[in-house]
């Protein structure tokens, strides 16, 4: 049965111009293959039908509930429509809401995403995007960065040999939290205490709201002073009041469920842990402190950098191809381990990834951050500074681009959100790199695109039969050896 199309409305191939780089991509990615290693994860759980007693106008009778119609709620989006979507926030570097309020205004994009009409709507609650990241999980917004080096390989945008040397480098996804002093996240910690004692119903002696406002504005205007026998006098009083409160709550919560106990326990601890690392001498250190109330996982990470001395997030390795500068690969390391220890990890994952190309990485091209790692990868080639009187002259001047990959990591903060984390948990930190590198191969696949242009399959089909018969001609002798090219050939001397 053919598809009548709509009469009162154009469609969207007739009012764009698909000799833009993004329609002529859309064109160009294996939607059907991509859905299909994803779908396994959206797949509904099946509920078994169970009989129950119902009353109709002949009497008594048995109806099945559960079975055949579902509660699970309305269909979803078309899975096309949401891959699209996550592709286009992180390629224009758009946030899930504003990514959806472009979507309903540019054509193109919804084009992109297999519209066939213009839509002037939203295209789904931004919401719907979190819980569609949220379900993809690691391995599936892998495979979406997957798509972006496969699609790279079969326009010939990149060679197949460009995939084997790989630069190795790190960098610190910063999460959206404030910055981590001691007296807001005592503050902090006081505020939620009493929103969660609240909301479980435990009535307080004082929940100290006014107080803990002025004193930590107080222990502010002393620290822009330089007063800091005032300032840790101030957060002693902060830290008293948040004892008092925790006290309060524990006593409070021994005749409440024991479900709400549980709830319980973590803020308590958490809190204590807050009020102990705030201590001046015995204070906690090191890998135990909490910089964030609700983002406990959040590490202070320094690179050595003179602007940022100390960075709160995770680090993250970033693996890139040394001519090209495609991103095939892109990792969280929680626990801020040393840089060496994760180039095993960081190779594999862009090993997995390169998979269906046929190509794995062979050379490593790495900063001396790296150096010392070699009986951990043998079965690559570790280059560095520090071996520089071992390498050859080609080795050499490839080591000079290793500087490479740093405007890389520079774009991926500043133009593909990388620069804030908003997700949650330490899953959430992996999600949005592997997402980040994915809007960066799609903005460089773009690029490439606009600069290069893509011929027509039978052109190049073409053309590649004409240099296999020359090749072919010139080893049996039947031509004479020499530079022989497609107008030459239909063209004889």
């Amino acid at each position: 049965m053919t598809q009548i199309d709509d009469f009162f409305r154009s469609r969207l191939d007739q009012m764009i111009d698909l000799r833009k780089p993004l329609a002529v991509l859309a064109t160009h990615i294996p939607w059907q293959e991509l859905e299909a290693s994803v779908a396994h994860r959206f797949a509904r759980q099946v509920r078994t039908g169970k009989k129950v007693s119902d009353m109709d106008l002949f009497g008594p009778t048995v109806a099945v509930v559960g079975g055949g119609v579902s509660n699970a709620g309305r269909p979803r989006l078309p899975m096309r429509l949401m891959i699209s979507l996550l592709y286009l926030k992180h390629t224009f570097n758009e946030s899930d809401e504003g990514v959806c309020e472009r979507w309903s205004e540019t054509p193109v994009w919804q084009y992109f995403s297999g519209q066939e009409y213009f839509e002037d709507r939203l295209p789904c609650d931004p919401s719907a995007i979190s819980r569609f990241r949220g379900l993809l999980g690691e391995e599936g917004v892998e495979e979406l960065l997957v798509q972006t080096i496969m699609v790279g390989m079969k326009l010939g945008l990149i060679e197949r040999r460009a995939l084997e040397t790989v630069i190795v480098d790190s960098t610190v996804q910063q999460k959206a939290v404030a910055y981590p002093t001691d007296s807001r996240l005592l503050e902090v910690a006081r505020e939620q205490l009493a929103q969660a004692a609240k909301g479980h119903g435990i009535l307080l002696k004082q929940t100290y709201a006014k107080e803990g406002g002025e004193l930590e504005r107080k222990a502010g205007r002393y620290a822009h002073a330089k007063q800091y026998r005032r300032m840790h006098k101030t957060i002693k009083r902060q830290r008293t009041v948040l004892g008092r409160l925790a006290r309060d709550i524990a006593r409070s919560k021994t005749v409440l469920a024991q479900s709400v106990q549980d709830a319980l326990d973590p803020l308590l601890a958490r809190a204590h842990r807050i009020a102990a690392q705030s201590r001046r001498k015995s204070g906690v250190k090191g890998k135990d402190r909490i910089y964030s109330w609700h983002a406990p996982e959040v590490e202070c990470i320094g690179k050595g950098k003179a602007h940022t001395p100390y960075e709160f997030g995770v680090k993250v390795g970033i693996v890139t191809t040394l001519k090209g500068n495609l991103i095939v690969g892109a990792r969280s390391f929680p626990g801020n381990p040393y840089d060496g220890h994760t180039l095993a990890e960081a190779l594999e994952q862009a090993t997995i990834l390169m998979e269906a190309t046929g190509v794995r990485p062979k050379t490593v091209y790495a900063d001396l951050g790296y150096r010392g790692v070699d009986g951990e990868i043998p079965d690559y080639a570790l280059k560095h500074r520090g071996k520089y009187k071992r390498l050859t002259p080609e080795e050499r001047l490839l080591l000079k681009r290793r500087q490479a990959i740093e405007p890389v990591i520079g774009h991926l903060k500043s133009d593909h959100r990388m620069n804030r984390c908003h997700l949650k948990g330490q899953i959430g930190d992996a999600l949005h790199a592997v997402l980040c590198a994915a809007g960066f191969n799609m903005k460089w696949l773009l690029r490439m695109i606009a600069r290069k242009g893509i011929r027509p399959f039978f052109i190049s089909s073409f053309l590649a039969w004409i240099r296999q018969r020359i090749q072919h001609l010139t080893r049996w002798g039947e031509l004479p050896r020499q530079n022989w090219t497609p107008q030459s050939a239909g063209n004889p001397a």
